[in-house]
């Protein structure tokens, strides 16, 4: 299936446009500096766009800043969150005050989290 352009096109601005705990999070992530594991940012699943998606063990990693915390916000993530699980795909959240403030305690977590799918992928 051919990916829509416009939401290559917007996934590029996006990541030309990211927020303070995405650039954080992507120095982190990026070439192969955590767990060795290859991380893309900005990534279309369509019909989304995942901040952080790790193909190799199946993961998505989403930064939510206070628009998440609102009625709409939490019901479109449900939503999102079912579509990408149906792909056999871990969605794992994070609030971007979390990233900022508690890298440690995020990073822990996100070890955990990749450790567990890097021992149960085939």
């Amino acid at each position: 299936m051919k990916l829509n352009p416009e939401l290559l096109e917007f996934a590029k601005s996006m990541r030309s446009n990211a927020t303070d705990a995405e650039h954080l999070m992507w120095q982190i992530l990026r070439a192969k500096r955590f767990m060795n594991l290859k991380f893309r940012r900005q990534h279309v699943i369509q019909p989304y766009i995942v901040d952080f998606y790790c193909h190799d063990i199946g993961l998505v990693i989403e930064l939510d800043g206070g628009q998440h915390n609102t009625a709409d916000g939490k019901e479109y993530d449900v939503e999102r969150t079912k579509f990408l699980e149906a792909l056999d795909l871990k969605v794992v959240r994070y609030w971007n005050h979390d990233v900022l403030s508690e890298t440690d305690v995020v990073l822990e977590d996100l070890w955990r989290v990749c450790d567990e799918l890097k021992n149960t992928s085939p």
